[in-house]
């Protein structure tokens, strides 16, 4: 994180009155508008983080750089992102550390994989794959516009991990699923995940989450699967008045982590099997994608995010074009 004075291009988050947050471009002649007044961008340039601004009418707003936790929860998004208290624990659980070779999919919107950038480090790899081409757009755009470039670390394959990733012949370290059905990637991430390679899987429901915990059993290629969600509570702290906050950031999703076993290993049986472990045709059918209802956004929304994507990486002073053409 820079802590040179503001320059034009630069994301700041601004925290004016009521704890109210906006995060704007450093632009010439721009400023942040409001019904009260304007902020005007000149007011900024060449100001240290943390400095205190005062708006045509009085207001005051603290300005600062936007943290990644920040950044992710306010960049343009064409699906639902992983939230910075789910990504925290994947890179926990996961254990990605500089150095390690990583697969993902899908890319989203490119929270995750700004997280997994960071903590992989310039000796470290990324590959996500991305199904949509209009997905990969935004997430391009996103990553560009926090680190001020396109990580040369860092690929996007557009195609389904099941068909592209056997063909590469790959090993990896680390596999993170976040997709609909990770059950039907397993073949193709047990042939490419190192023994002791962890696998990790983020699924929104729990007959998502059974699905693939049982697929993962039934493989006999990986430890037993641990499950596990995380629910964050704020408390307002002030003086006496010490209590949980009203709301809180509860159930998103569930995150399922294995590790692979050396070839023709064999776990050892559990000494107790679960009450409820047997399932049927039936079941299996009401675990499928149809059946789960995937949303699909429309294509003139899709567009709209990636455009606006794009004006976040150009803002940092990203020619995404130009990098493409040098990949």
């Amino acid at each position: 994180m820079s802590t040179r004075p503001f320059e034009l291009g630069d994301r700041v988050q601004l925290t004016g009155p009521k704890g109210r947050m906006s995060t704007v471009t450093l632009t010439e002649g721009g400023g942040l508008h409001t019904h009260r007044g304007v902020l005007w961008h000149s007011a900024i340039l060449g100001r240290p983080e943390g400095s205190v601004l005062t708006s045509s009418n009085g207001d005051a707003y603290l300005a600062l750089r936007p943290l990644l936790a920040d950044y992710v929860m306010s960049m343009p998004r064409g699906a639902a992102i992983i939230y910075p208290k789910d990504a925290a624990q994947i890179l926990a659980l996961a254990d990605i550390h500089p150095g390690a070779t990583v697969v993902e999919a899908g890319v989203g919107s490119g929270a995750l994989s700004l997280w997994l950038l960071r903590a992989l480090g310039p000796t470290g790899s990324l590959l996500s794959f991305e199904r949509r081409p209009a997905f990969a757009e935004i997430a391009r755009g996103n990553v560009a516009g926090f680190l001020g470039e396109v990580p040369s670390n860092w690929e996007i394959a557009l195609g389904d991990l099941a068909d592209e990733l056997p063909a590469r012949g790959m090993q990896a370290d680390r596999v993170i699923l976040d997709m609909l059905a990770p059950w039907e990637c397993l073949p193709a991430v047990s042939e490419a995940l190192v023994p002791g390679g962890v696998l990790l899987c983020y699924v929104a429901t729990v007959t998502q989450l059974s699905r693939t915990a049982e697929a993962i059993r039934a493989s006999g290629l990986y430890t037993q699967p641990d499950s596990s969600e995380t629910m964050v509570r704020g408390w307002h702290v002030e003086g006496l008045a010490v209590r949980p906050d009203h709301r809180m950031v509860a159930h998103t999703g569930f995150l399922l982590t294995a590790r692979r076993l050396a070839p023709g290993a064999v776990l050892p049986a559990p000494a107790r099997r679960a009450s409820k472990g047997e399932y049927d045709a039936e079941d299996v059918e009401a675990w499928t994608p149809g059946a789960l209802g995937e949303h699909v956004k429309s294509d003139k929304r899709m567009r709209r995010v990636a455009r606006d994507a794009r004006a976040v990486a150009e803002g940092a002073g990203v020619d995404l074009d130009g990098d493409r053409d040098g990949d």
